[in-house]
C-alpha cells in the first residue's frame, strides 16, 4: 500500500468518524459502502469475517474493525495512526459536551430543557438491547442466559458482577459445542507478545494508581479495566460506567449520566465516546484542563485494550475458531452482554419516574417511534431538547 493510497485511507476513516451515526450494525453498512464498494481495499466477505472477530473479543467493535483493517494494511504503527484519526472527532465533540454541562450547573443555569432526553435514552437502550438479542438468540438456552443475567445484575448491579456473568454465560453455552460444524485443526501457533502488552499496561496502570492516588491515573486504570471487559458495544458499556460511576462510586450524578447518554446519540464514530464524557465529568473539578486530561484519559483507557487484544487475536482466529467450543461461546455471551442492558435500563427506569410522572410517556412514544420509523436517533434527540427548551421557557 503505496503512501497516497495510505492517505486516502484515513481521510475516508475520517469522513466515517465524523457521519457514521447509530452504532456497529449502521457504521458496517457505511464500511461496506465507501471501504469496500467505493475503495476495494478489501471484499465484503473479508470485511464481515473481520467485525465478526471483533464481535467476539471484548471492546469497541467498530473501532477494532478499523484499526484491524489498518493493520492488515500498513501495521501496528499505520493502525495506531487510524485510531487516533477515527476516535478524535468523537472524543473532542464529547469533552466539549461534558466541559458546556459543568458550565451550565456551575452558574446554576438549569438543566431543566434536559428533563425528556434521560428517559429518551433509557428507551434508546431499551431497543438496542432487544434488537441485539434478537439477532443473536436462538434457542431457549440463550433466553434462559438473557433473563437469569438481567435478573442478576438487576438486584446486584456492581461492576464486579458483570465480567462473572459474561464468563459464566460462556461457558454454559460452550458445552452446547456438538451442534456446531466439525472444522480440520492446523497446528495451534500463538504469538503472546501483544497479550502481554495488554496485561502489563494493566498491571502497570493498576499499580502506579495505587501508589500515586493521582485521579487521571485511576481514571486510565478504570476505563482500561471496563474496556478489557466489554462484549457487546457500547450498549453494554454504558451500563457499566452507570453502576460504577453514578451506583458504586457516586462520582456523578445520574442526571449528568443520563445527559452524556443521550449525548452519543448526537455524535458520530464510536458509542464508547460516552466514555470521554464520563472521564471528562468525573474531572471537572479540576477546570477545563482537568476536564480535558480526564477525557483524554478515558479515551485512551477504553480504546488501548480492544486495539491490543485485536493484534493479538487477528493473528489467531483461524485457529481459534477450529474449535466447536470457542464457537459455541459466543451465544453465551452475546445473551449475557444482551441481559446487562436490559437491567441496566430496569434500573434507570425507577429513578427517572420518582423524578417524573411523565418518563414512563416519554420511554413509551420514543419505543413507538424508533420501532415505526426511520427517523435518526440524533433527530430524535435534538427535538427533544427543542422541547425540553420550550417547556422551560
Amino acid at each position: 500500500m503505496n503512501r497516497k493510497r495510505s492517505i486516502i485511507f484515513l481521510k475516508d476513516i475520517l469522513i466515517l468518524a465524523c457521519t457514521a451515526f447509530g452504532g456497529p450494525q449502521v457504521h458496517l453498512m457505511m464500511m461496506i459502502d465507501r471501504l469496500v464498494e467505493k475503495r476495494r481495499y478489501l471484499t465484503e466477505g473479508e470485511l464481515l469475517e473481520l467485525q465478526a472477530l471483533c464481535q467476539v473479543l471484548p471492546g469497541p467493535t467498530s473501532t477494532q474493525t478499523v484499526v484491524a483493517l489498518a493493520y492488515k494494511m500498513r501495521g501496528a504503527g499505520f493502525a495506531y495512526l487510524t485510531l487516533l484519526v477515527w476516535s478524535l472527532p468523537a472524543m473532542s465533540l464529547m469533552i466539549s459536551a461534558a466541559i458546556g454541562v459543568h458550565y451550565l450547573e456551575k452558574n446554576e443555569i438549569s438543566l431543566s430543557f434536559t428533563r425528556f432526553i434521560g428517559p429518551m435514552a433509557v428507551a434508546f437502550l431499551i431497543h438496542g438491547g432487544y434488537k441485539i438479542a434478537s439477532k443473536v438468540i436462538h434457542n431457549v438456552m440463550g433466553w434462559g442466559l438473557f433473563i437469569l443475567s438481567a435478573i442478576f445484575i438487576y438486584f446486584y448491579p456492581s461492576p464486579y458482577n458483570t465480567p462473572i456473568v459474561i464468563v459464566a454465560g460462556a461457558i454454559i453455552a460452550s458445552f452446547n459445542f456438538g451442534k456446531q460444524e466439525r472444522m480440520e485443526k492446523d497446528r495451534f501457533s500463538v504469538n503472546w507478545g501483544n497479550l502481554a502488552l495488554w496485561a502489563g499496561v494493566l498491571i502497570f496502570a493498576a499499580s502506579l494508581g495505587a501508589l500515586t492516588k493521582a485521579l487521571p491515573i485511576r481514571l486510565f486504570e478504570n476505563f482500561y479495566r471496563n474496556g478489557s471487559m466489554v462484549f457487546g458495544g457500547g450498549q453494554v458499556l454504558i451500563p457499566m460506567l452507570y453502576n460504577e460511576f453514578v451506583e458504586f462510586k457516586g462520582m456523578m450524578t445520574q442526571n449528568e449520566f443520563l445527559s452524556g447518554m443521550a449525548l452519543t446519540q448526537l455524535v458520530p464514530g464510536p458509542v464508547f465516546s460516552i466514555a470521554t464524557y464520563v472521564g471528562s465529568i468525573v474531572m471537572q473539578q479540576y477546570g477545563v484542563g482537568g476536564q480535558i486530561i480526564g477525557g483524554v484519559m478515558a479515551t485512551a483507557g477504553i480504546f488501548l485494550p480492544g486495539v491490543f487484544l485485536i493484534f493479538f487475536a487477528y493473528r489467531i482466529w483461524n485457529q481459534l475458531k477450529q474449535f466447536r467450543g470457542v464457537r459455541a461461546s459466543l451465544e453465551g455471551i452475546h445473551a449475557t452482554s444482551s441481559g446487562l442492558t436490559i437491567a441496566a435500563a430496569i434500573n434507570m427506569i425507577i429513578p427517572l419516574i420518582q423524578q417524573d410522572k411523565w418518563s414512563p410517556l416519554i420511554i413509551l412514544l420514543t419505543l413507538i417511534i424508533v420501532i415505526t420509523t426511520r427517523i435518526p436517533a440524533y433527530y430524535l434527540i435534538l427535538g427533544g431538547l427543542l422541547i425540553g427548551v420550550l417547556f422551560q421557557l
